[in-house]
């Protein structure tokens, strides 16, 4: 990771992101501890003795969710009856299932919610079961961070989610580019996007984004400000540096793909259910897009990590994690699910064999990355990226008509405004 993990963790222990926190704030708030044994108690492995758990996932993760809970319910006794919720009903959900105590055994969360859910206690204590794992410390530790606090550990790695440079290789090649070579930079990237949309072919446009979307564009903007050695904040998080000079020359670059007519129009509203569609329906040619669609892309694609204006490659490291949350009466048989997780069988043989990214370092170089040299890619620039932390990051990237949006539709869509005023309002928000 790009910063050190003890600062980031400090800033977790902070209530990262405040989301929901009436509604949850309450909840957590006098609750009492779940009546059984905890995961500790059961041993390492937990207890695999026929119960059923129940859990919750929000809709982005879907295919990885049910892969998992599929494998594991036919091989243990134990069934895990899962829910998947629509992504912007979650945080509402989890809310009020808080509320009245009733959050299933086992939920994941958006990593940027997790320390906020850590803190409002929505999750049991499974330190002294991550601590008896042989392979506690290869385990991805950004997400770890994110569910510790005061030396406690909360969630695993459910999936890690990754933002990366994808490029449709047919179209590469119908343009007259090299369908195997990566653009090494910002301006590389938008030169490959002019050149595609200079095919002018029917219903196809050298790239596209989410601009009316703020998680969408945090998750693959900010890592061509940290590939050139950039930041998007300032280090105790309540500073936004998203007017310094590396940050003007994406928003440059970005509007002059606006346009010169190579970006996708509906990007322009576009919220972020369908950001990627486009894309997957083999009509962009290339797109900063999340390493979790690799498998469900039905053509040839290249992957790289996400360029600078000049060169470099990061990644925005989201995903989610996952825990036994407050309310669960079976944590053993909780942990039971947790600690096969982490297993191999379940990292290799289900998500490196189905094209998505091991949380284990241990195993990043399993037989099925080995046949795909873009799942090595994806699994080098990991170590490439980061999860920016802030006290209030949600109101200020992710919120609909968040400051940040203001920003960049100021930057990009109309090429006016004053920068240093949408920065300033950025930070006020982070400071409150």
């Amino acid at each position: 990771m790009r910063k050190s993990l003890g600062r980031r963790t400090a800033l977790r222990s902070m209530a990262a992101v405040m989301v929901a926190a009436l509604t949850i704030g309450a909840a957590a708030c006098g609750g009492d501890e779940p009546e059984g044994s905890t995961a500790a108690e059961a041993g390492p492995d937990g207890v695999d003795d026929g119960s059923e758990l129940t859990m919750w996932t929000r809709a982005p993760l879907e295919k990885q969710a049910k892969l998992l809970v599929d494998a594991y319910n036919s091989s243990h006794q134990n069934k895990v009856k899962l829910t998947v919720v629509p992504n912007d009903d979650y945080v509402a959900k989890v809310g009020a299932a808080a509320g009245a105590d009733g959050l299933p055994d086992l939920f994941a969360a958006d990593i940027v919610y997790v320390p906020n859910w850590v803190n409002q206690g929505l999750f049991q204590d499974i330190s002294a079961n991550i601590g008896g794992l042989a392979f506690k410390d290869s385990i991805n530790k950004g997400h770890l961070s994110a569910g510790t606090v005061d030396g406690k550990a909360h969630v695993l790695p459910f999936v890690l989610d990754l933002s990366m440079l994808f490029w449709n290789k047919q179209l590469f090649k119908e343009a007259g580019l090299d369908p195997e070579k990566a653009p090494a930079s910002l301006e590389e990237y938008a030169t490959a996007a002019k050149a595609v949309q200079g095919l002018k072919k029917d219903g196809v446009y050298g790239t596209a984004t989410g601009l009316n979307c703020g998680g969408c564009l945090v998750f693959t903007w900010f890592p061509s400000i940290w590939a050139d050695g950039g930041e998007v904040l300032s280090e105790d998080g309540t500073e936004s540096k998203l007017a310094d000079p590396i940050a003007q020359q994406v928003y440059r670059t970005w509007n002059d793909l606006w346009k010169s007519g190579a970006v996708l129009p509906a990007s322009e509203g576009e919220t972020g259910p369908t950001w990627t569609a486009a894309f997957t329906e083999g009509k962009v040619g290339l797109m900063l897009y999340p390493a979790t669609l690799l498998s469900s892309t039905p053509f040839d694609v290249g992957v790289a990590g996400i360029p600078g204006p000049k060169g470099g490659a990061s990644t925005f490291v989201g995903g989610d994690g996952i825990g036994v949350s407050k309310d669960s009466k079976k944590a053993a048989q909780a942990w039971n699910f947790l600690n096969w997780m982490m297993s191999e069988q379940a990292q290799v043989e289900v998500l490196a064999k189905n094209k998505d990214v091991v949380s284990r370092a241990d195993l990043a170089n399993n037989k099925y990355a080995a046949e795909d040299p873009r799942l090595v890619t994806i699994n080098e620039v990991a170590g490439k990226g980061d999860t920016p932390v802030a006290l209030n990051f949600q109101q200020a990237f992710n919120a609909p008509n968040s400051p940040w949006l203001t920003l960049v539709r100021n930057q990009v869509l109309n090429g006016s405004g004053d920068l240093q005023k949408d920065n300033g309002e950025i930070t006020g928000v982070l400071k409150q």
